[in-house]
């Protein structure tokens, strides 16, 4: 299954790109690397980058650059290399207002049963990519889908960002990801949210990026529709995420290898 705003293709989906727009010349940068290897791979792929965080673990962390010039960059993502673009929204107010700069209008997992939020995100008539709770079994996101379709959205997806395990840890079960397909829309999965560790006495996310590439090729082998990644020119210095995201130095490697295993889960 594809997203309708999306070419058709034999190949997987991504969503990619830095976790919170630091700045234009970033997103730039990092579109431009990304269109080259997704073009040569031929991966349907869409911009990703946060105009704002809102769910930081600490006051004294890194929100955004602005919420306009935030969107403006992502906007110049869209226009200056011709592919859709992707953030998140929190609340109902701001859905028409991210809706015209992207393509695609994002739920964070948190946020997922929110209604005022998926009607509001739906009736824009963009996409809208839902990231299930870390607290939700996949059969209850049906409901979320729902409320989107009834609110007349024409485009929805499903991400699972995995689930949470004790108090610092999330698993990924690859169990939902057909069971979310029942939903006749597209799943993907989310190969860095899923490898996060939350609540460090720090008040800073921890994260096992070594583990980006298993989470990923589990995930197309099971056949998910799309991957979401999240990725940086030098995680260590990124202002958000940082300790979950890949280098982008590594995506082309990582792209090349899911790409072969797609192509072998096809001829099957």
């Amino acid at each position: 299954m594809e997203l309708k705003i999306l070419p058709e293709s034999s190949n997987f989906f991504l969503l990619a790109g830095p976790c919170v727009i630091e700045n234009e010349a970033m997103a730039l940068e990092i579109a431009e690397t990304i269109v080259k290897i997704t073009g040569d791979l031929k991966i349907p792929y869409i911009f990703k980058g946060s105009y704002r965080k809102a769910n930081r673990s600490r006051i004294d962390s890194f929100t955004g650059i602005g919420d306009i010039e935030a969107l403006k960059a992502l906007r110049k993502v869209r226009e200056t290399f011709h592919i859709p673009v992707v953030t998140d929204i929190h609340s109902a107010n701001e859905a028409q207002m991210a809706a015209e700069y992207v393509d695609v209008l994002q739920i964070p997992a948190f946020l997922c049963r929110q209604t005022d939020l998926l009607v509001a995100a739906a009736q824009t008539g963009r996409t809208v990519n839902i990231k299930k709770g870390q607290f939700l079994s996949p059969e209850a996101m049906k409901f979320a889908v729902q409320k989107v379709r009834d609110a007349g959205g024409y485009d929805v997806a499903v991400t699972e960002r995995g689930v949470t395990f004790g108090y610092q840890d999330l698993v990924v079960d690859y169990r939902g990801i057909p069971e979310m397909q029942k939903f006749e829309c597209p799943v993907i999965l989310d190969a860095t949210h899923s490898l996060q560790q939350p609540n460090q006495t720090a008040g800073v996310t921890g994260g096992r990026p070594d583990l980006i590439e298993t989470i990923a090729r589990a995930g197309i082998a099971v056949g998910v529709d799309g991957l979401f990644i999240e990725t940086h020119p030098n995680p260590s210095v990124a202002k958000s995420d940082g300790a979950n995201m890949l280098p982008l130095s590594q995506l082309n490697d990582l792209l090349k290898k899911l790409t072969a295993i797609r192509a072998t889960i096809n001829g099957f």
